[in-house]
This record gives C-alpha cells, structure tokens and sequence, in this order.
C-alpha cells in the first residue's frame, strides 16, 4: 500500500524502510513474495493493479484474518478512520492498539506494528490501510465501499 501511497513517485528499499518503519530485509522479502504471487513485475518497481485488487478483493481477508479484541487505547482505523466516518454509522470503535491512541477503542493488530508510526507521515497512506482492514472485518456493504475507495488508488 506505501507503493500504491507513493504513486508513481521513484523510490528504493531504504526510502520504504524509513517510511514505514520496516527493516530493509522485510521490505524484501515482502517484495519477493509479491513477485512470486505476480503482485509487482520482476523487477519489483511496478505495481501489477489488476492482481493486486483481485488479491485485495479475493483473498486479503483469508490471508490476514482478524477478530476485534479487547478494549484499548488506540489509533482509530477499520470503519472508525475519519474517511469512513461518515460513511458507515457504527457504534464500535476499531483502534490499532497503542498508549500514544487518541481514542478507546476494540483493538485489532495492524498489519505491521510500524503502520502506527508510519501513518503519522502519510494520510493516504493511513486510509489504505484502514480501507484494508474493513475488508478484514467489515461487513459487506463496508466491504464494498472499502473496495470502491481502493479501486480509485490502485486501478
């Protein structure tokens, strides 16, 4: 998603590292990875849109499974992202758990716990991934606004 953020700004390995608060050899791997699953071309630079959205659509919520948890102080995501807000009337709120969170909140785990440094540094960034987790949990017309949402960034 911090490539689909970037747009088509150039960037390296190191440039996503520090962005999004992963080590280099995870950005990687994870880069390998979506070369193999035909997510990024071979040269790992471009986005292959059309396969990642079937991925996202398809498949995300079967590979990174989440259940709300307990109630914490958090980084509001999922459906309670201030983009969504208005959008999806819900009286639960979704946090990405942290001590710094502005909001109480049903806790689920990001999909790397550097996401909540890193959304500090990039909104669009942050909606993404709180468009990716409603696709986790969300129910199906949250899940079909989610996927709209990601269709005008990726496609």
């Amino acid at each position: 998603m911090k490539i689909v953020a970037l747009k088509e700004k150039p960037w390296q390995y190191r440039d996503l590292s520090s962005s999004i608060f992963i080590s280099i050899s995870e950005i990687s791997e994870s880069l390998n990875r979506s070369k193999l699953a035909g997510l990024i071309d071979i040269e790992g630079k471009k986005i292959k849109r059309n396969a990642l959205m079937e991925f996202i659509q398809h498949g995300f919520k079967y590979v990174f499974p989440q259940l709300p948890g307990a109630i914490v102080n958090g980084i509001p995501t999922a459906h309670s992202h201030s983009f969504y807000k208005n959008q999806i009337v819900s009286q639960l709120l979704i946090v990405w758990p942290t001590p710094d969170g502005s909001v109480r909140g049903q806790s689920i785990q990001p999909l790397h716990k550097g996401v909540v440094k890193a959304i500090e540094y990039d909104e669009l960034f942050y909606k993404l991934l709180a468009s990716l987790d409603i696709i986790r949990i969300g129910k199906v017309r949250e899940v079909k606004l989610a996927i709209e949402e990601l269709k005008k960034h990726i496609l």
